[in-house]
């Protein structure tokens, strides 16, 4: 009797889910809706609604990250597709740019060339991580936690550097206008020193994260076990208070 107890398929533990419905995960999903609408007015030549909506991204990009951090709601989701939604806007917005000739065909593929590497290793990272089983829909389910990204030093410095670079070449075929002859120099060679400087940053960005050994962390199941004690804890409503003078 005790061996056919002991061959019996042991229960096993549920999947632990995160919440991934939060305010700051909803806001970045909006600037991934953002980049092809970015994209798509700079191909009509609508610079101004496109920097409007670009103004939007870089808005939402420091407000989802100033309530997560506020209130709590930081999770593993929101560490992957904040970075994803950022490289999605300025690889939609660098293609889009030069391919109307307004960014030089060099930068963008420097820039296309690391996202790509990144990109591929993401890919790996997530496929390493997963617990069993490996499924295409448990890969897909970016509510079951395994790996958490954290950007290097260098990479925060190259994506404002990216962002000033987008912009500045986005509002130049109307905010030129504004400027005198002598001015339009000034300004054309600062963009030309700024090329360089993001092309060396994006450059080092990319070392960084092959170097770095905690660019990448793969969570453990005590890490995991932890955020979903802590999951609990949130959705959990205080007890009822009672007041001794009430009768």
């Amino acid at each position: 009797m005790k061996n056919a107890i002991d061959k019996l398929p042991k229960p096993t533990r549920a999947v632990f889910r995160e919440n991934i419905y939060t305010l700051p995960n909803i806001l970045t999903f909006t600037r991934l809706v953002a980049a092809p609408v970015v994209g798509i007015l700079v191909l009509r030549s609508n610079h101004v609604a496109a920097t409007a909506v670009f103004l939007y991204a870089c808005v939402t990009d420091w407000l989802d990250g100033h309530i997560a951090r506020k209130y709590g709601l930081q999770s593993v989701v929101g560490s992957v597709i904040d970075p994803m939604a950022d490289k999605m806007l300025m690889v939609t917005l660098t293609g889009c740019l030069a391919w109307i000739g307004s960014l030089p065909l060099w930068i963008a593929i420097i820039i296309f060339g690391r996202d790509a590497l990144l990109g591929i290793s993401a890919i790996y990272y997530r496929y390493i991580s997963l617990p069993p089983p490996k499924t295409m829909a448990r890969y897909w389910d970016f509510s079951i936690p395994s790996a958490e990204v954290h950007p290097t030093t260098i990479s925060k410095y190259n994506t404002f550097l990216q962002m000033g670079l987008l912009a500045s070449t986005l509002v130049k075929p109307f905010a030129f206008q504004q400027l005198s002859a002598q001015a339009q120099i000034l300004a054309s060679q600062a963009i030309v020193g700024l090329e360089y400087t993001v092309a060396a940053t994006t450059i080092l960005s990319g070392l960084s994260y092959v170097f770095s050994k905690t660019a990448v962390k793969i969570l453990t199941e005590e890490e995991i076990e932890k955020r979903r004690i802590e999951q609990e804890k949130k959705n959990t409503p205080p007890p009822p208070t009672h007041d001794i003078n009430q009768k």
